[in-house]
This record gives structure tokens, sequence and C-alpha cells, in this order.
């Protein structure tokens, strides 16, 4: 059976409108931080949408966007100890479509230590234990773009580093997009 090409774009399209939306609300709904003394320790959650891009491993290189299409949707609680670190455990599972078949493929279960730093930029570095019996690091470089009272928007660049499973060690880079509260 071949990969239908126009239905896969359909699920790309219906995917970027909603994140489209979800950013339209946040901007919306969201107002500027002001001056506010914050009292640690807090926890924060977020939910987010991660497209990796493409992988590498002694193979070469693979894409996400061939015949095989994987969307993330992680998920978490922050432990935030100061303004410079905290603790996040997320949960990601992953859908994986391929010839016109979508299923979950893995879930990700994903603690790590957070290194906040100034003007909104966090660098996470995650320990990572698949469910499809993968396991790894992660570091994520990760920067809010938009801070308001409630919620706040923020873009990451995870690189994934994987291995297990009689499968090649791997390498991933991927665009991660969400909202925390």
């Amino acid at each position: 059976m071949q990969f239908n090409y126009p239905i896969y774009k359909i699920y790309i399209r219906k995917l970027l409108i909603g994140l489209l939306l979800l950013i339209i609300a946040i901007i919306i709904l969201t107002e500027s931080s002001s001056a506010q003394t914050t009292v640690y320790p807090k926890t924060t959650g977020y939910f987010s949408v991660l497209n990796p891009i493409g992988t590498w491993n002694k193979d070469g290189f693979t894409s996400n966007f061939s015949s095989v299409y994987i969307i993330a949707l992680p998920f978490g609680i922050n432990l935030l100890k100061s303004d410079k670190f905290g603790i996040s455990f997320e949960i990601a599972p992953a859908i994986r479509t391929e010839n016109n078949v979508s299923k979950v493929s893995s879930i990700n279960f994903h603690p790590g230590a957070m290194f906040r730093f100034k003007h909104g930029f966090t660098f996470i570095g995650r320990m990572a234990f698949e469910t499809n019996g993968r396991f790894g690091l992660t570091p994520v470089f990760n920067k809010v773009v938009i801070k308001g009272k409630d919620a706040s928007f923020f873009l990451s660049v995870p690189i994934p580093v994987r291995f297990g499973n009689n499968i090649p060690s791997s390498i991933t880079t991927g665009l991660q997009l969400g909202v925390s509260f």
C-alpha cells in the first residue's frame, strides 16, 4: 500500500492551523508580566507539540517528512527551586503515521534538571526512557517568547540521543512549541 500524501498534507494543515490558533489565543489571553517577587519552591505545568525534523545514525539521515510522519505531544510538571534551577518531569507520547495508519508508537518518560538563565532562556538536561525499548539523553534548549501573567508561550530545540533495542544509536533534532502555566 502506498503512502497517501494528500491525506498526510491534510493532517499537517490541521496541525498547523491548531498551532496558529493556540498562538493567537495565548497572545490575546496573556498580559505583560509585571515586576513581582516569586516565592519558591514553585510548581508550573506545560503542554507542547514536538515535530522531529530528522534523525542521523550509522545509516545516514532520515527526514521526518519522508514516508513516515511522527509527532509527539509532551506535557509535564516543573518544580522550580529558584530563579536559576528546577526539576522537570515530562511524559511524551509519540504518534506515528505510516501507510494511512496512525498509532502511538512509544511513550517517553523524560525527567530532567532545568538550568534557567536571563531573558527566558533555559537549558534542560533530560534522561529518556521510552516504552519501545530505547533510552538515552535529551539536551533541550528552551526560550520563552511570550511571557504572560498566567501563561507563557515557549519554543524549544530538543536534541535526543538514543541507544538500545538492537537499533543503531541515533541523534535527532526537532522543534517544540508549547504553553506553560
